[in-house]
């Protein structure tokens, strides 16, 4: 599809629907409507079976789009996979992953050049977590979906134990693990409030760890004044208690047996699956789990909601994947990449992708209706505020927030030197 510059002009009128109109004109170049975009084949880390339920929403919305394919790619290797690819000449037209892999693709990516994707194209067309893709060569990707972390609950074990809804504060959660937790007299946890306090076996620990340093205004990695990026969990202090400090404590002490907030330990099995048995009463997950723990279990009796916030916060924020469209070097057909990112990044198109993936759209034009499913709500209503920190390997930042839980709630290290040492591990992953 070609836009004429009265079509792109005419596209404008519409408010903020134009940005994507302005962007489709700008970013398509050559070739006439007869050839179209052509083959672009996408490599991604989202499911194959949503991606093709997506694609096939926005087929029907779009036909321009139908020859584009979709090949899932493993997260732990789509780096290493794209470089090799790159180096046979093999590679796909577009990358569609989350930041949790972007500092590994810089180098393979080729930027979006502002004259094409403006910053204020970009920053009034989607959500201010995808900020993350901005360098100073522009843009490394157009935004695509968004999963925020969500607050799972089992509405039969919050109501049998006299609890009427979620809580909304961390204080709140805290305060509920007398009414819900059972323990027996040996201090076995036989149902639990909430799986926090280990790591290993917290299914996305990664991510409520992160959500809990960035809600207490940790950055969890940052540039310096000189251009390099190194980890920052919070290890100066502020008043009186680092703030990374504060996290670390906080997130340890549902796992210690002398604490009332005790609830969770290292025997237990996989969060997700104490709460499809029925063992867990609030789950923390990424809201495209929702469909996976229907499935799982129709005799679940559970809700969404958003997660939990510090009580003192003046502003929300959540952890989440926050996937983008990037164009490789050595793309075989980069127009026809442009295009179909831009194409994707369209109201209707973010709709039927949201709706195929079970994730929120990444447009905040389409954001700000929200649909009628609860549970779709409530990812879109976090997607606005969902952030997320430039990171090294999946993997690799597992094996050092694994260490520094584990080093805490076995009493290797306190908590403070457990923090120092998780920074200095994480900077040097970094630098590598």
């Amino acid at each position: 599809m070609k836009l004429s510059l009265f079509q792109g002009i005419l596209i404008g009128v519409f408010g903020l629907g134009a940005v994507i109109g302005v962007f489709v004109f700008a970013t398509y170049s050559g070739g006439s409507s007869k050839a179209g975009i052509g083959p672009v084949v996408i490599w991604g880390t989202l499911p194959q079976t949503s991606m093709n339920a997506a694609l096939s929403l926005v087929e029907k919305t779009n036909t321009d789009l139908k020859t584009v394919s979709y090949v899932q790619k493993d997260p732990s290797t789509i780096v290493s996979d794209l470089a090799a690819a790159i180096a046979t000449g093999s590679g796909p037209d577009l990358v569609l992953t989350s930041q949790e892999n972007l500092y590994g693709l810089q180098r393979f990516i080729t930027p979006i050049n502002p004259s094409t994707l403006s910053q204020s194209i970009f920053t009034g067309a989607f959500v201010q977590g995808a900020n993350i893709y901005a360098s100073s060569k522009g843009y490394y990707g157009v935004p695509f979906l968004v999963d925020p972390l969500v607050l799972y609950y089992n509405r039969s074990i919050l109501s049998s134990s006299g609890v009427a809804k979620p809580p909304s504060t961390w204080e709140a959660l805290t305060g509920l693990v007398p009414s819900v937790a059972t323990l027996t007299p040996t201090h076995q946890v036989t149902r639990s409030l909430i799986a926090l306090g280990t790591y290993d076996n917290v299914h996305d620990a990664r991510g409520i760890l992160s959500s809990l340093f960035l809600q207490t205004g940790v950055p969890v990695s940052s540039y310096s004044s000189s251009g390099n990026l190194s980890a920052n969990l919070g290890v100066q202090v502020q008043n009186s208690t680092p703030p990374g400090e504060a996290v670390l404590s906080f997130y340890t002490q549902f796992a210690d047996p002398s604490k009332l907030s005790y609830t969770w330990n290292q025997s237990l099995p996989d969060s997700q699956q104490a709460f499809l048995s029925g063992d867990l009463a609030l789950y923390i997950g990424y809201a495209s789990e929702a469909s996976y723990l229907t499935s799982a279990n129709p005799n679940l009796n559970f809700s969404v909601a958003p997660l939990p916030q510090p009580a003192t916060a003046q502003t929300k924020n959540v952890y989440g994947l926050i996937y983008a469209l990037m164009i490789p070097r050595g793309a075989k057909n980069p127009s026809g990449a442009y295009q179909v990112a831009a194409l994707l990044s369209g109201s209707d198109e973010q709709t039927s992708a949201a709706s195929g993936t079970g994730l929120a759209p990444a447009s905040l034009n389409v954001l700000a209706t929200l649909p009628s499913d609860p549970t779709a709500a409530i990812a879109y209503s976090e997607a606005l505020y969902t952030s997320g920190w430039l990171s090294p390997a999946p993997t690799d930042t597992d094996t050092v927030f694994s260490g520094m839980i584990n080093d805490v709630i076995t009493g290797r290290s306190t908590p403070t030197a457990a923090l120092n040492t998780a920074q200095s591990s994480l900077t040097s992953l970094l630098e590598q």
